[in-house]
């Protein structure tokens, strides 16, 4: 069994309410759950106490962080939440400082973590099509992937030690879904990671 926290970082707006973000959380709990995963969610816009986040962290073997990508990155509450969250965190309980030493001040900057051995996954959902990523004459990313784009928050669950699963997107959410298409590729993803650990620890 392995120990799950989903964290559900959509910010409801009028023309986005977060709700195919809530159905991925939801969707993600339930299916980790029925393969005897034990899981926890924290839906960001609805509040959150820091220390018992710090704790939940801890206490989790994996993390997955949903969110929409907005203004290319995760939205500002979900940006608030990892801003008190993490840095109640580095106290050692998340990771201890930045990794330098007084001896080496300049060197191993962002590998004071102390959550190694733990892994993270993202999911995120683009209005953007998915053709806009790893296409070098596209005009605006100019060849970047998911990952690229991403990176900041992949440099932040660096910081802490962890270690990164396959990211999942879903793409172009608001002009042309493919919800149905999507829930089968996330369920696909979820298996594919979660339920080999879920036999072996049987």
């Amino acid at each position: 069994m392995t120990k799950i926290l989903i964290l559900n970082g959509a910010h409801p707006y009028a023309f986005a309410p977060g709700g195919l973000n809530g159905a991925l959380a939801e969707r993600a709990r339930t299916r980790l759950e029925g393969m005897g995963h034990e899981v926890r969610l924290t839906t960001v816009a609805e509040g959150y106490d820091v220390e018992t986040e710090v704790a939940r962290h801890q206490w989790a073997d994996v993390v997955l962080m949903q969110f929409p990508v907005n203004w290319m990155g995760a939205p500002w509450s979900f940006k608030k939440y990892m801003d008190e969250v993490y840095t109640a965190g580095m106290d050692g309980r998340l990771c201890a400082g930045d990794g330098r030493t007084k001896e080496a001040p300049k060197a191993n900057y962002g590998t004071g973590g102390t959550l190694t051995g733990k892994r993270y996954m993202l999911s995120a959902t683009f209005n953007a099509p998915r053709e806009a990523f790893d296409a070098p004459d596209e005009p605006f990313f100019q060849g970047m992937s998911v990952d690229d784009l991403l990176r900041p928050l992949h440099l932040n669950a660096r910081f802490f030690g962890t270690s990164p699963l396959p990211t999942f997107a879903a793409f172009d959410v608001i002009k042309n879904p493919e919800i149905d298409a999507d829930f089968a590729r996330f369920d696909d993803l979820l298996d594919t990671q979660f339920r080999e650990a879920a036999h072996a620890a049987a």
